[in-house]
């Protein structure tokens, strides 16, 4: 739990994923096209991925992956990631770790 708490406050947008997972791709896609490059943690290549992976149950996560978060607070996964994008609610959170264009 340490570690994926560290982890989440490193960085503006940590996205926790699998390497396999087509529906981490779909966000890391959706993050690409929004201007925002993401840290990116493959828990499936990690050696402490099964435990992570139980951290983020803990945390709140419907699924372990793909598990966002932005500004060191838990977004979700792929559901609620797109909702909050076609409501109009995702840009304002990620306007702060846009790339400048």
């Amino acid at each position: 739990m340490d570690k994926v708490m560290r982890l989440t406050t490193e960085r503006g947008v940590v996205l926790f994923s699998k390497s396999s997972c087509c529906l981490c791709y779909a966000v890391k896609i959706l993050f690409q096209e929004l201007g925002v490059t993401p840290t990116i943690h493959e828990i499936d290549q990690d050696p402490e991925g099964r435990e992570m992976e139980r951290a983020l149950m803990r945390l709140g996560c419907k699924a372990p992956v793909p598990a966002v978060f932005i500004g060191g607070k838990l977004v979700g996964s792929t559901n609620e990631v797109m909702s909050l994008h076609l409501g109009g609610g995702l840009i304002p959170l990620l306007r702060p770790y846009q790339a400048l264009c």
